[in-house]
């Protein structure tokens, strides 16, 4: 009888002592929701324009990057609002004579990016069947690849070996590198060297000695701003992500089963190359640590007029772990927001904070104990630095406490933060709002929207209270 008696004390003991912990701890649990997040780094691209700018219609896009401001739209185009703009050029835009480089091409789109809360992915293009190679480069002793009475002949094709071809185009990439690595408004720059628009793919493919070559400049080149491998040739797309590129593609969508002539037989770029290439290239885990972005072939206008599978194509970005995407700035079909829209709550990173659990009450100058359960919903991490950080809050002072976390390894799934932070010794004794933001290092301001409700007019997200004493 005593024993019983004994145990019942135990767990009276222990339900109180459980009473006393809950009564001290504040524990929130946000409320998800359900909608499109526009961030940073991430999402649908515009192409060769910006937040605001008008579409392009009839499923035409121009490859000439802009040169001067556009006008903008007179209303609200049909298009969902975008982090990122991609604009690229042909070499004979960005250098019409040997060194004189018209950076104030780049300069003005950075600016216009910036102005319309974007940031600027960029390609450097030698040529293409409309835009040749630059006419002092034509005149350089250049060795070309062609002849005029050649079947290609009215296009001067040059020789993607010629030291002076990696002398000269490799000027021009290091010089865009001394200018523009790190700027905080470039978001990636695409790899890009051979053949038409420099996809990588060539009738005058050069040696692979050659090919690294001509990779290594943009690796030299852009050591802080991250690089995209582009994708069509397997050796070069390995060895380039192996520098640390991440990749991108240019044809997502292709689904046709029509004889392609260069390839003589019947082949599409969804079910003949592109999921084998990814495998083959040993690109499956490139996503953890570097972008993947991808491009349409045509635009989703085209696809729906061919009746090709929406599903399957978006689905099998997701698999490829996609951050960004380029529709060439042309509108969803109407049939088609609902996947679009569902698609874009999964691409990139989607951060959801499950769980929240720190004292009611915390004395300044002492450290206070967090736990935070988070979950990223999305299909692939956030690449670029951003900071955790508690914000406690009155109407009279304020202090924001970051968290030492690396959100980059914040993969799909699951994250735990367990540590203590700093309550600054000069914070005044009082009753505090909690708030948690992802800030932007440049800016020491709320960066990131989180797929969770509390979310207020400065960007950070109120979740309950806190004595400060």
């Amino acid at each position: 009888m005593m024993r019983r008696t004994f145990v019942l004390v135990l767990v009276a003991a222990a339900t109180v002592a459980t009473g006393l912990a809950q009564d001290d701890t504040v524990i929130v649990r946000p409320k998800e929701i359900d909608e499109v997040l526009v961030n940073p780094g991430m999402g649908i691209q515009t192409f060769q324009r910006f937040n605001g700018d008008p579409v392009n219609t009839g499923g035409r896009w121009s490859e000439e990057g802009p040169t001067s401001k556009l006008a903008p739209a007179t209303s609200k185009p049909d298009f969902p609002d975008s982090s990122i703009a991609y604009c690229r050029w042909f070499w004979m835009a960005l250098e019409p004579e040997r060194g004189k480089y018209r950076w104030e091409i780049i300069d003005n789109a950075l600016e216009e990016a910036r102005a319309h809360g974007q940031t600027l992915a960029i390609r450097l293009m030698p040529y293409d069947q409309k835009h040749p190679l630059p006419e002092w480069y034509q005149n350089s002793g250049a060795r070309r690849a062609n002849k005029p009475s050649d079947k290609d002949g009215a296009i001067w094709q040059p020789d993607f070996s010629d030291p002076l071809y990696l002398k000269y185009w490799g000027e021009l990439v290091a010089a865009a590198g001394a200018r523009y690595d790190g700027h905080p408004y470039l978001d990636t720059v695409d790899i890009s060297s051979v053949g038409y628009w420099g996809e990588g793919w060539s009738d005058y493919m050069p040696p692979f000695p050659s090919q690294k070559a001509l990779i290594d400049i943009w690796v030299e080149a852009f050591r802080d701003t991250p690089l995209l491998m582009n994708f069509d040739e397997e050796k070069a797309l390995a060895y380039g992500t192996e520098r640390g590129a991440g990749w991108r593609l240019d044809c997502l969508g292709d689904m046709r089963s029509q004889y392609w002539e260069s390839w003589h037989r019947k082949w599409s770029h969804m079910l003949d190359f592109y999921p084998l290439q990814v495998v083959r290239a040993g690109l499956q885990n490139v996503w953890q640590r570097s972008p993947v972005s991808l491009e349409t072939c045509w635009v989703p206008e085209h696809w729906f007029k061919q009746g090709w599978d929406v599903n399957y194509i978006l689905s099998q970005a997701l698999r490829w772990h996609v951050t960004s995407l380029n529709i060439k700035s042309t509108s969803i079909p109407a049939e088609w927001r609902k996947p679009f829209e569902e698609f874009q709550k999964k691409m990139g990173y989607r951060f959801i904070l499950r769980r929240l659990e720190y004292p009611r009450t915390v004395k300044a100058g002492r450290m206070m104990p967090v736990h935070m359960w988070w979950l990223n919903a999305g299909v692939a991490p956030v690449y670029r630095p951003c900071a955790l950080a508690l914000q406690l809050w009155s109407a009279t002072a304020r202090a924001v406490i970051r968290a030492d976390a690396d959100v980059r390894k914040w993969l799909p799934g699951d994250a735990v933060f367990d540590g203590s932070v700093y309550v600054p010794q000069t914070l005044p004794p009082g009753t505090y709002r909690t708030r948690i933001a992802l800030l932007d290092p440049r800016t020491e301001q709320p960066a990131i929207r989180l797929a969770i409700e509390g979310r207020q007019p400065d960007g950070w997200y109120d979740l309950g209270e806190i004595a400060v004493e």
